[in-house]
């Protein structure tokens, strides 16, 4: 999966559609009762099937959704392959920068009740991050760096588009990995003892790497973002989002942290060593703990942080191709999500409001319409949704450093290639 910027471009007749507008909730039918072919789609079957078999993927777990009809819903292979535990439909995956297309629904969604305009400084909801300055010289062997004042302070579209000047903690430039690691400023996997406003605040003291609203640039913006929800809510991220959003959507296995009783469907997490998968040992990054979800953690990072099942996310893309609403509810309206799929115009890159869906713009090197929206987690994790197609897929493994990352790319051409109206 290249990295790229989220953009949401949906046009008006796909949002305004019967059909979409028409899916409630799902319902599981036959492939060819919405347009595809069973018989074709065995082809996802055999290509996740030789991936367990050849060693290359312990398992995974696919779903297709067409017109909010669950086609295709199988598991594959293990979710424990020294005891040869079977992988199972609702199994729980750690979907990572998943997350971050989620908060950016948390934040619309307080944008639309008056608590905050796009182009206000973050500033005025969070003081600490109140005359930014931006890195002019940095010396690597003991961390000092010089500083000039930023050009304008950061906004909250900016925080949205990834275009604020902010880095990311383990995974970002190496002065910046080192800047925040010295500091104390986490990545957001795993960090269960921290506390997200302790380490905002943090964060708001340090300098950024570019000037905000000069350049996209992936970073912990969506932390920000979960925090700036709990400063304008008054309620925990992580309540904020069990409230206003996974309840309402019946998005009923998606937490930071797994109650005690969702433990053992949580998958293991494995890691990829040369060009083989192996079980993970010791940390992967960021002093991160794999079984972090399984903790009575406290860090609700809205970058990175949360788990999920597929039917669970698809639930969440179902909102979007429905233009706002799902399960009988809306948690946006029309316009605001007309607003999310707009083109913001960042120097250099294409964005949207709200990071997460990365929008295909079709070149004609793939099968995907015009407007279709995906991302991914670390763990090789994948989904695209296609509102022309009315046409949602997921697929999830959990590898860190996959050598199989083209899984995702698979099913979509398999699944893709299934349909037959």
């Amino acid at each position: 999966m290249r990295v790229a910027v989220a953009i949401f471009i949906l046009t008006f007749l796909l949002v305004n559609t019967g059909v979409c507008q028409s899916v409630k909730s799902f319902t599981t039918a036959k492939p060819e009762e919405a347009g595809l072919s069973a018989t074709r789609l065995q082809h996802i079957d055999r290509m996740v099937e030789e991936q367990v078999a050849t060693g290359a993927i312990p398992g995974a777990v696919a779903i297709i959704v067409r017109d909010g009809k669950i086609v295709h819903h199988k598991a594959y292979g293990y979710s424990d392959t020294e005891k040869k535990i079977l992988l199972k439909k609702d199994d729980i995956f750690r979907i990572a920068s998943q997350s971050k297309a989620i908060t950016a629904l948390a934040v619309m969604m307080l944008w639309e009740e008056g608590k905050f305009l796009l182009d206000d400084p973050l500033s005025k909801y969070i003081p600490e991050f109140r005359n930014p300055k931006v890195v002019k010289t940095f010396n690597a062997r003991d961390t000092s760096y010089t500083t000039e004042p930023a050009k304008s302070e950061i906004t909250i579209r900016q925080l949205l588009t990834h275009s604020s000047g902010i880095d990311y903690a383990a995974i970002g430039s190496s002065e910046f990995v080192a800047l925040y690691a010295k500091a104390g400023v986490p990545s957001g996997i795993g960090n269960n003892n921290d506390v997200l406003a302790d380490k905002m605040k943090i964060l708001g003291g340090l300098p950024l790497k570019t000037h905000p609203g000069e350049r996209w640039l992936y970073g912990l913006n969506s932390d920000v973002l979960g925090y700036l929800v709990e400063v304008l809510s008054g309620m925990p991220f992580d309540e904020f989002l069990r409230k206003r959003i996974f309840d309402p959507l019946t998005m009923k296995d998606t937490y930071f942290y797994l109650p005690k009783e969702k433990h053992g469907r949580l998958v293991p997490l494995y890691q990829g060593r040369d060009g083989k998968v192996v079980s993970m040992s010791g940390k992967p990054y960021d002093n991160v703990d794999p079984d972090y979800p399984k903790s009575a953690g406290k860090y609700f990072s809205g970058g990175a942080g949360l788990s999920s099942t597929v039917e669970d996310y698809a639930k969440f893309l179902q909102l979007f191709l429905n233009g706002g609403q799902f399960n009988g509810v809306r948690l946006l309206s029309r316009k605001t999500v007309e607003l999310m799929l707009t083109d913001q115009q960042i120097p250099n890159q294409s964005v949207g409001l709200g990071f997460g869906l990365e929008t295909e713009s079709n070149d004609y090197r793939s099968p995907v319409s015009k407007g279709s929206f995906s991302w991914g987690g670390a763990f090789n994790t994948h989904y695209w949704a296609d509102p022309q197609e009315r046409l949602i897929g997921l697929i999830y493994t959990n590898i860190y450093q996959a050598p199989q990352w083209g899984i995702g790319e698979k099913f979509k051409a398999l699944t893709y290639q299934g349909i037959v109206d």
